[in-house]
């Protein structure tokens, strides 16, 4: 684990998050493109940027740069910077771009402040956290020993507290899925592994908007292979400070290897059914594969 310097200034931090994250927010919808396209693809043809991601990302690291120019930076789009500080940014400036492109309410601007080396799996600390989901007008932010909140329209800040769910035949749970063939391919098999033991299974196609959804239990747990530390550095957060548990399996750190969220009480056997699934997937291999 991460030690946290006593010193930093965390209200001050996740007002900056919350703050940046609503520009970008507004920047994505009041200037989004009436024929939006896609800008160029990454790990396969079908996961895609737009325009908009660079756009918003660029607007993120100048409002950042500009209140604190020691800070590293580290987002999903081109643009980096090491830290002289002892904060790094941790960004997403559209979570769910496919969404985003095909006009489905559900993607989010998540940006976050964390401590320590966001590349390195367990070498780093989330300390704020900010999601914002531009179509509703919430807001999900934390920060460390702070609790985790939301802000939505005509409403004031409601603190967060994961569901009490205790029986995982009756969790509803949250997943996602890659791009590339053999990555869903392999997900598909987990999940066939686990759906015969839980209410149902839901996949809204944004993993931060996701674990705020565990955060808020309006889900009660979410699973998910190929998280980079954009996707869930804020949110992830949000999961813990509500009194969630968020980790890999086996409890390893959150990677993406994979990342589990969920109450205290559903976490062990979430991760159970989860690592019988990857056992599975592993052994079979996937199509092709031998």
């Amino acid at each position: 684990m991460v030690a946290v310097p006593d010193a930093l200034p965390l209200e001050e931090l996740e007002q900056l998050a919350v703050e940046v994250a609503l520009e970008a927010g507004r920047l994505i919808v009041d200037e989004r493109p009436a024929e939006l396209g896609v800008a160029h693809t990454k790990s396969s043809a079908t996961d895609v940027v737009t325009v908009m991601d660079q756009r918003a990302q660029d607007l993120i690291r100048g409002r950042l740069s500009r209140a604190r120019p020691g800070d590293g930076f580290y987002g999903e789009e081109e643009g980096g910077s090491e830290a002289t500080s002892e904060v790094t940014w941790v960004v997403d400036p559209i979570d769910g771009t496919v969404n985003y492109l095909y006009l489905i309410p559900a993607y989010a601007v998540s940006v976050a402040a964390v401590v320590g080396n966001p590349r390195v799996p367990g070498e780093w600390e989330p300390v704020v956290g900010a999601v914002v989901d531009p179509e509703r007008g919430r807001v999900f932010r934390a920060r460390r020993g702070g609790g985790s909140w939301l802000e939505a329209p005509g409403a004031g800040a409601v603190r967060l507290g994961t569901s009490a769910a205790v029986d995982l035949s009756q969790a509803l749970v949250g997943t996602g899925f890659g791009y590339e063939a053999g990555t869903r391919w392999w997900q598909t098999r987990v999940l066939a592994e686990v759906i015969p033991h839980i209410r149902d299974i839901r996949r809204f196609g944004s993993a931060a908007l996701d674990l705020c959804h565990v955060a808020e239990g309006t889900l009660d747990a979410y699973f998910e292979r190929g998280l980079n530390p954009w996707d869930m550095a804020a949110a992830a957060l949000v999961v813990t400070e509500a009194g969630g548990v968020v980790s890999g399996l086996g409890g390893e750190p959150p990677s993406s290897s994979m990342v589990l969220a969920a109450p205290a009480g559903l976490h062990a056997a979430l991760g159970g059914r989860v690592a019988e699934g990857v056992r599975a997937a592993d052994a079979e291999g996937s199509p092709g594969s031998g």
